[in-house]
Parts: structure tokens; sequence; C-alpha cells
């Protein structure tokens, strides 16, 4: 228990294991959750629906059940973001217009597998219109950062984010297409993993963004992201062991031209190279290949995956940067511009990069800027969320082109008091040596888990 009184701000470990040994009840911890999302996200809009009737029965069950103690997430809150399907809602997909009008009758893969953890879903969370935005704001509202509420909590997992940075729910559901796990985890001090491809179901929408996507969790505990990723993945509960001696790659170079991170950001580039060689780690200056075609092509990639989702949709109902978007989509498609070949070729040199190099992990900053302004995007034209998502973002997409693994994980706060975190990469398989190496961060520098508001 957190605080001797109620269980927000526990953490999914914490939680389990008490549920488990019969020290607390999944319908008291729900509850509790329960009310502190009623008291903390009418400031915050983290959540799209909150299943509050439909969460305590299903807690109920979960405290009904003989046997716990293969329920690595019993009575867990879980929030799910708005574009994954739970069986009994319709799926939000970051705005009225895109919303589907049918109610689901099952849940998605990754949904399944949490709820067979014991895990209770809560609610589902906000994203920006078809998740393609570094910023969450639907235009009837902005979801805003917990750390500073003018600020947005990043994109497209915003909801996720600001709900777990308020101690609203341990763990939170998201998925990852260019950075959409990631950028929500620096702009919120979180612990955000996208796995590599094809190792979680992603399965989304009508192409998953060409193989883009990836589904993934976020937390305040490398232990709890370590725990949700098993679930997700299907496997045992991952031990986090102490790695070896590793040989890591340091990078600051943009993968975008003109756009280079800020002090803030650099100097927590710096503060991490010097925990990992404090750690035993040999630390190499190694800047990936970021082509100019992989620009042209990840780009065309993305506008494609928008055109193609919104053949569900009524296109005069949609946000106007998303039907540019989707203009775009529809031209990059006709032009030929959307190629596997080229994706694949990244993924090629992108492994190559780590075997060239003998590294085991690379580390680059996480963002380039301070989160934008929460405010005022969804009406903005197209140019305008263009170049707020890519100026302050800039890190995250090439690791979704190249399907390696990759995570945030925090490292101090900006001078504003923002948090700031750093981003690891692995070539394939690598998702345990990732956390075991954001592990020795969380014990060498620990970070402030919650902004309680």
């Amino acid at each position: 228990m957190s605080d001797g009184t109620t269980w927000v701000g526990a953490t999914a470990k914490q939680i389990s294991r008490a549920v488990r040994r019969g020290d607390a009840s999944a319908t008291q911890v729900v509850a509790d959750h329960l009310e502190q999302i009623s008291i903390t996200d009418p400031t915050l809009d983290a959540f799209r629906v909150i299943r509050g009737g439909e969460a305590l029965a299903e807690a109920e069950k979960v405290d009904d059940q003989e046997d716990l103690a293969n329920l690595p997430l019993a009575g867990v809150p879980v929030a799910v973001k708005e574009n994954t399907a739970v069986a009994g809602m319709p799926t939000w997909n970051g705005s009225v217009a895109a919303r589907t009008p049918e109610v689901v009758e099952d849940d998605h893969e990754v949904v399944r597998r949490l709820r067979g953890a014991g895990a209770v879903v809560v609610g589902t969370t906000r994203m920006p219109e078809m998740g393609l935005w570094a910023v969450t704001d639907e235009g009837e509202g902005a979801t805003r950062n917990p750390w500073d509420r003018d600020r947005t909590p990043g994109g497209s997992s915003g909801g996720a984010a600001a709900a777990v940075a308020a101690g609203l729910v341990p763990i939170a559901q998201c998925n990852d297409g260019l950075g959409s796990i990631r950028i929500p985890a620096a702009c919120c001090g979180l612990v955000g993993l996208k796995p590599g491809r094809g190792v979680v179901p992603s399965d989304l929408g009508i192409t998953n963004w060409y193989g883009l996507v990836e589904n993934g969790v976020l937390t305040t505990t490398v232990s709890d992201a370590a725990l949700g990723f098993s679930v997700l993945a299907g496997r045992d509960p991952i031990k986090l062991v102490e790695p070896s001696r590793l040989r890591v790659g340091v990078s600051l170079r943009s993968p975008l031209a003109g756009v280079r991170a800020d002090e803030p950001n650099t100097s927590a580039v710096a503060t991490a190279s010097k925990l990992l060689v404090q750690a035993g780690h040999d630390t190499v200056t190694a800047n990936p290949p970021y082509p100019q075609t992989l620009g042209i092509g990840t780009l065309a990639t993305w506008f494609a995956s928008a055109y193609r989702e919104s053949e569900h949709y009524q296109l005069a109902q949609l946000q106007p940067r998303t039907r540019q978007h989707i203009r775009l989509g529809k031209w990059a498609l006709r032009a030929g511009l959307v190629r596997q070949s080229q994706r694949d070729a990244y993924r090629e040199a992108a492994i190559r990069f780590f075997a060239d190099n003998s590294l085991d992990v690379l580390l680059t900053p996480a963002l380039a800027a301070a989160p934008p302004l929460a405010e005022g995007h969804a009406g903005g034209s197209w140019r305008r969320n263009m170049s707020a998502s890519m100026k302050y973002a800039p890190y995250a997409a090439p690791w979704n082109v190249a399907g390696l693994p990759a995570l945030v994980v925090p490292i101090g706060t900006r001078p504003d008091g923002l948090p700031l975190g750093v981003q690891l990469v692995g070539p394939p398989d690598s998702e345990a040596l990732l956390l075991a190496v954001a592990g020795q961060f969380e014990v060498l520098n620990p970070w402030q888990r919650h902004a309680f508001i």
C-alpha cells in the first residue's frame, strides 16, 4: 500500500502481490483508483471512457477466483488506449469523427492477455485524431501533462501517459507507430518500451501503419515495465538480471536535418553516459545511419497509413490537419513512395550498424526540446502540427521503421521542472537487456514516480 490508506500510487507488482496473498482485494484496489480518477481526471482529460461499474464487477470476479497464484497482474487497474478494441465498447480513434460506430464483441489480443493475467480495465485513454500527432488535443479538450498542465503529455499515447504519471493507474497499455509510447514517456517521466517487430501482437487498423506499430506499456518503474511487457508478449515474467560489461554507442545526431537536441536533453545523455560508465559499461560515440531517403519514405508511409485508415470515415468530419495528411497519403501511394523494400533495407542497415560497431545498446536523446503547449493544435494547420511534432520529437521514428526495440527511461528534470528522459535502442530480441540497463539507471539515479496534483 502506498500510504496506508489507499492503493493509489502503488506499483503493479505491489498490488498484484498483495491481492495474491489476500492482503488486499481487487475490488478495493480498483475502487481506490476509480475514486482518484473521478477527482483528478476532470483537470487532465486523460480518459475517454471510465468503466466504473464494469470495472468493479470485473474486480469482484478476480476476487472470487480460487487460484490467484498464476495471475501476475491480479487486481491491477489498467488503462487501454482508445484505438485498441475492448469488448462491449466502440473503438475510439482520437475523436468523435474517427470512432467506429459498432460495439466490438471481442477484446484485442493484448487486452485479452492483460485480463487473463488478472488486470482490470478501468477505462480507455485519449489520443489525437487517428493517432497522427505527438500532441494529444482532440479539439473539444486537450489532455494535459500532470507535471505542468499548460504542456502536452505527448502523443499519440498522451492520455495513457497522463493517467500513469498522475497515479490514476499503475500501468497503461498503449502503442507506438513513430514514437507514440516513447514520446509521452519522455514528456511525463515514465518508462516506455516499444518492443521489436513481431514480439507483441499488434494488428491495429487496416495496415498496422504498414507494420510500424507495436503495442507496449507505460509505467513508473522498470520492474512494472518488465512485468507488463512479459504479459503482452505471452512470456513468463522477466527477471531483471544486472548485465555484464556492455559496449554502448552514444549519439546526439538527429534523424531530422536542422533539428538538434537542446541543452537539457544533451545534458540528460551526458548524465546517462556517466551512469553507464559507473555501472561498468564502455561508451563510444557511434552515429546510426539516418539517410535522407529514410525521412522521405517514413513521411510517405505515415501519410499513406492515414489515407488507408480514412476509408472508414467521413472525410469532411475529420479535422483539417487530418484531412491534409490523408490527401498527402493518397498522393504518396499514387507516386509509389511507399515501399516495403525501402523499409526492409533500413532494417538491415540498422541491424548492421549494431554489428559493425560491436554495440550492445545505443543511447540517444528521447526528445529535442520541451513538450509543446497542450492546447491549440486540433484546430491548427497541418503545417503547424507537423512542425510542432517533428521539432520536439524527432528521435523515435527510425526505430519503428527498423522494427528494433527501443525504450525511454527518465533521467533528471529540465530547469522548468518537467521530466527528462533518454532513449535506449537495441538489436532484435534485446527487450530484456534494455530493461536491465534501464533498471541500472533506476538504482543509480532514482526518479520521482508521480506528479501528484
